[in-house]
């Protein structure tokens, strides 16, 4: 039985949400990814093109700061990485977590939520912050009411 965290970033709670709920219903840990500077309200307004948040995903390259680097991912061996769907992919403060860890051998499941897009190219981007032996699922939009039932369901259904 593979040991499994759920590491996540949440700007507003609605993710944080989920990934409590997936971690219950399948006996993992939970990790919240921290920003150095926590987003407020106007840093996510994605209609302002000078917001902290439009800056950042107009630079692919660029990298927040994340606040916590104590994760202990050699502990384990499946990691759920849940966000929110930012310009129709992760948000940049992702691949700074992926980057500053060692995944080599791990298996990654991307898991986001999105008030109106799709998880898009979403796992493509995310393989390039990763070593080459680390294995990254197909990820998956976890939006609205998620039950117990169903998640277990759908973590089964991967073969882990």
């Amino acid at each position: 039985m593979s040991k499994k965290l759920v590491a996540f970033f949440s700007a507003s709670g609605v993710t944080r949400n989920v990934a409590k709920k997936l971690a219950e219903a399948i006996d993992a840990e939970l990790y919240e990814i921290k920003p150095e500077t926590p987003y407020t309200k106007a840093d996510l307004d994605w209609r302002d093109k000078k917001s902290r948040s439009s800056v950042e995903m107009n630079n692919k390259s660029y990298r927040p700061v994340v606040a916590n680097m104590d994760a202990n991912i050699a502990a384990y061996d499946v990691v759920f990485v849940g966000f929110p769907i930012w310009w129709y992919v992760a948000p940049t403060i992702i691949n700074t977590f992926l980057e500053s860890y060692d995944f080599s051998g791990k298996t990654i499941v991307p898991f986001a939520t999105s008030g109106s897009s799709g998880i898009g190219e979403t796992v493509a981007n995310l393989k390039e912050s990763v070593s080459s032996s680390a294995t990254i699922m197909e990820g998956r939009m976890l939006n609205g009411r998620q039950t117990k039932e169903n998640l277990i369901a759908w973590v089964n259904s991967l073969g882990l």
